[in-house]
């Protein structure tokens, strides 16, 4: 992805706080046919230096097949974004821009469909989303369960490459960040709102004194 160094992030536990929070990504495959992609939510696992997503499809998606013929795939995590008008800028010969926060992961895939490999993925996934519905799942009969996981395929990526890219007005005054910023929290969409928290975090604007 194109990053301009104002805007790289050059942490990868930045990155990887980042890919935890917002856990809902693309999963991209190249295939004869073209590039394919997959909505999904994935677990993020980092044990040292390794960092691992794991994930599954329907049996009825292709897309594990392509895993299994073609191993590299790119995903894609991506959080709040919003439109930024130059009236936030102090300088009038101004143009509109776009904030967002995106990390692009490169990694191997490899695929299985064993209910003993498929199970530790949905307890990620349950205990990430919603913890109380493992009793739920429990419950359930063990026909309806094995028939359920007949029904997915679980993959995981081994992470070889991070790219992180949050565009947040890095280039321009903290004054016109600060502007940025309160222009973003009046929104009620909170993808916009969400914007400004995230340049908060990155300690972008004005800083405030405590009361």
């Amino acid at each position: 992805m194109y990053i301009p160094e104002y805007f790289r992030v050059r942490d990868n536990q930045t990155a990887i706080a980042f890919m935890r929070a917002n856990p809902f990504a693309i999963l991209v495959s190249q295939t004869a046919e073209g590039p394919f992609a997959t909505h999904l939510p994935l677990a993020v696992h980092q044990d040292g230096e390794k960092l691992i997503l794991r994930g599954h499809v329907a049996k009825a998606n292709p897309h594990w097949q392509y895993l299994e013929s073609q191993p590299q795939a790119l995903v894609i995590f991506h959080g709040p974004h919003a439109y930024i008008s130059p009236g936030n800028y102090e300088i009038h010969e101004s143009v509109p821009t776009w904030n967002y926060g995106a990390v692009h992961a490169y990694g191997e895939a490899r695929v299985f469909s064993e209910p003993q490999q498929l199970l530790p993925i949905l307890h990620d996934l349950i205990g990430r989303f919603e913890a109380r519905y493992a009793e739920q799942w429990a419950e359930l009969s063990e026909e309806y369960r094995q028939r359920m996981l007949g029904h997915i395929v679980g993959f995981e990526i081994t992470v070889t490459r991070l790219e992180g890219k949050f565009k947040l007005s890095q280039n321009r005054t903290k004054q016109e960040q600060e502007n940025v910023i309160a222009s973003l929290l009046a929104s009620p969409d909170t993808a916009i709102s969400g914007t400004a928290q995230l340049m908060r975090e990155q300690g972008l604007g004005v800083k405030k004194e405590p009361e």
